[in-house]
């Protein structure tokens, strides 16, 4: 992060990056969604269910493939899957991405921690609520002392496709993220709210934003679905913010972790706690 970006990030809570994944890294995880989505899809009204800890959601769980998954493909509906990681070895290259790490390490000052993975599948005529901004919980606060930005959740967007203005692109209200005052305005309809500005990306773009900003997803008003992936960070106390598996700890099996790189692995609250995988061929996965 340089000394501009530092600068706009603390100014209005969020930095647009353009090229943040290669042409390559796109093209994988593009495809990789798209196979999710197809089965992720089939499985989301069927058992086995489980009502996220807040109460808010029902997920279908596959806990062969490690994932949930809450929505429906259809007009109007988001399908959200959460936990990914477990499903593909493709979503790896985001685990311990250099350059995302490069940004996020100059604004979590406690060692950081994944404690969110989700895919969001936006369909026509879809829109994500307006939330946060101003005064909220500590674990999603935003401040600034000696040592400098220190935030505790924050998130990076990953684009797979072009989002223009009419494809439901994530939107923000500027500078929120340091108002002190309750948010006036009644209902959550990104589209009417006083502030909200739609943010479009280009495939392989990232947006990375504190949760402490107010934020939602204008209505997508055109043919194209939009598919991005988010992946949020905060302290290494910090348990997981998915909604399915909310402040418990993250939902990593056992054979995603035994891929994992120890750089890779530090990014989970397991590590170094978590018992290494065993060699191939005593008791390791051959």
């Amino acid at each position: 992060m340089n000394e501009v970006e530092r600068y706009e990030f603390d100014r209005v809570g969020f930095l647009s990056v353009p090229g943040l994944l290669t042409e390559e890294q796109v093209t994988c995880l593009a495809a990789a969604i798209d196979a999710l989505e197809e089965e992720a899809a089939e499985r989301a009204d069927r058992p086995p269910r489980r009502m996220s800890p807040t109460g808010r959601l029902e997920y279908h769980h596959n806990a062969e493939r490690g994932y949930y998954v809450n929505g429906a493909r259809e007009p109007g509906n988001t399908m959200i899957i959460e936990d990914f990681f477990n499903a593909d070895p493709t979503f790896d290259l985001l685990v311990d991405h250099p350059p995302t790490m490069a940004y996020i390490n100059a604004i979590v000052q406690e060692r950081p921690t994944i404690n969110n993975s989700e895919i969001r599948i936006r369909y026509p005529g879809n829109q994500t609520g307006t939330h946060m901004g101003g005064q909220v919980s500590v674990k999603h606060a935003y401040s600034f002392n000696r040592t400098g930005i220190n935030c505790m959740m924050v998130r990076m967007i990953y684009f797979v496709h072009d989002v223009g203005p009419e494809d439901g692109p994530f939107s923000v209200v500027p500078a929120t993220h340091k108002s002190n005052v309750p948010v006036p305005y009644e209902g959550r309809n990104p589209d009417e709210e006083p502030g909200m500005t739609g943010l479009p990306a280009r495939a392989g773009d990232g947006i990375l934003f504190t949760e402490n900003l107010r934020h939602g997803g204008l209505t997508n008003l055109s043919d194209q679905t939009r598919k991005t992936v988010h992946i949020g960070y905060g302290p290494f106390w910090m348990k997981s913010q998915n909604i399915a598996t909310m402040d418990e700890e993250q939902y990593i099996l056992p054979q995603t972790f035994a891929r994992f790189s120890p750089g890779q692995r530090r990014l989970f609250r397991a590590w170094p706690d978590m018992v290494e995988p065993a060699p191939v061929g005593e008791g390791g996965m051959g």
